[in-house]
């Protein structure tokens, strides 16, 4: 592990010489400091990296389910009459489209078409829009939807303290969900028979309002990890029964999961880690993200212009890469065209030996004439080149 990294890379912001840094802590501290969690620090938050291992929890959630806290991430309002348009403006998706309950995968992009982060927006209402962003980029995210949305009839509100993130991940998540008890969905006359069948109805990228011992949580079939799975948000207060109660319905099928194998979670499932795979210099389109800027909606948005003109040409497009034997290549990794002396064609981004399919895997940019699937390159692990070659992506797909 290198300094400002987890295991496998994961980015781990550190502060500069003199900066006065302040802890945040998660409303579920203390419950990770009794379950003897490891802690690293987070874009200012002290979060759980592990509890056991990062092998077992990866497994766990691969074979039954894992619990996250994810209370770190930005959960931002957007709401007024023109909040729909206000956001078609300010991102790059075309969120008057969705549906009330639907959720978006979406990028803040900036001015030269960069990705200043990636988002996932909420429609919670025909004028309310949940905006959730990364926890090392909330700062940044409000105040450009702040500046952005301003023309409009809308109002941005940071709600990111007063709302916390749970989320159960993996085959048994649903089965679990539906056995907690204390939960129940919002409406007259509906009971806990009602709560069972509407979370099993709710299709991927929906969320469903609902209630958990009286108060308001909304559930969303989202997630990180490439498995069937749930993310709770709710008042932080009321976290940790939430946290108790699915801990003691799962029993030994759910596992208290960290940072460390979410990471490995995400990069078999080929999701792109903000800081790795993206990044202000990055173009969409270099990420195999082009789809998701909806060049073909109406009027203008922040970073229209640039995406049009699209990145330069020869510039580094994001593969997979597979190899054998035990030797992982690492973020900043470097890959070659052959085992001779030369210049790089491309750099790691993400890479960890794949606890599920028991081999290396990494992601990377490399020059469009290296990126075609079957091509062998080489990566310089600690000065030695490994052979990898190119595949698409994802590594791993959960079955159905």
């Amino acid at each position: 592990m290198t300094e400002g990294e987890f295991p496998h890379g994961l980015p781990c912001p550190l502060a500069h010489p003199g900066e006065l840094v302040t802890e945040r802590f998660s409303p579920l501290h203390q419950t990770h400091v009794d379950s003897g969690a490891s802690f690293t620090d987070f874009a200012g938050w002290q979060m759980p990296v592990r509890y056991s291992s990062d092998l077992a929890e990866h497994h766990a959630v691969r074979s039954h389910a894992g619990i996250f806290d994810l209370s770190h991430m930005g959960e931002i309002l957007v709401i007024g009459p023109e909040a729909a348009e206000a956001l078609d403006y300010a991102l790059a998706g075309r969120l008057s489209a969705i549906e009330h309950g639907q959720a978006k995968y979406t990028l803040l992009l900036g001015r030269d078409g960069g990705v200043i982060d990636d988002l996932v927006v909420y429609r919670t209402g025909d004028d309310r829009f949940m905006v959730v962003a990364n926890a090392s980029n909330r700062e940044v995210v409000v105040e450009e939807l702040l500046q952005r949305t301003s023309p409009f009839d809308a109002e941005v509100e940071d709600e990111s303290d007063d709302i916390a993130l749970v989320a159960v991940q993996g085959p048994d998540a649903l089965e679990i969900l539906q056995q907690t008890p204390g939960f129940g969905v919002q409406g007259p006359g509906l009971d806990g028979d009602d709560f069972v069948s509407a979370v099993a109805g709710l299709k991927y990228y929906r969320s469903l309002p609902a209630e958990f011992e009286g108060g308001p949580v909304l559930i969303a079939r989202t997630g990180y990890t490439g498995e069937d799975g749930f993310e709770l948000y709710l008042a932080p207060e009321r976290a940790e029964a939430l946290w108790s109660a699915l801990r003691e319905t799962g029993g030994s099928r759910l596992v208290p999961a960290g940072l460390a194998s979410r990471d490995t979670l995400r990069l078999e499932a080929g999701m792109p880690l903000y800081g790795h795979e993206l990044g202000t210099d990055t173009f969409p389109a270099q990420a195999g993200l082009g789809r998701v800027v909806a060049l073909g909606k109406e009027g203008d948005f922040v970073g229209r212009e640039a995406s049009e003109r699209g990145p330069e040409e020869g510039a580094r497009v994001l593969v997979g890469l597979i190899a054998e034997g035990r030797r992982a290549g690492r973020a900043g990794y470097a890959v070659f065209a052959t085992t001779d002396a030369g210049e790089p064609v491309g750099e790691i981004t993400s890479g960890a030996l794949s606890p599920t399919l028991g081999h290396p895997i990494a992601m990377a940019y490399v020059a469009p004439d290296s990126a075609e699937p079957g091509t062998e390159l080489y990566i310089d692990v600690r000065g030695t080149r490994v052979a990898a070659s190119v595949t698409a992506l994802p590594f791993y797909k959960r079955r159905k």
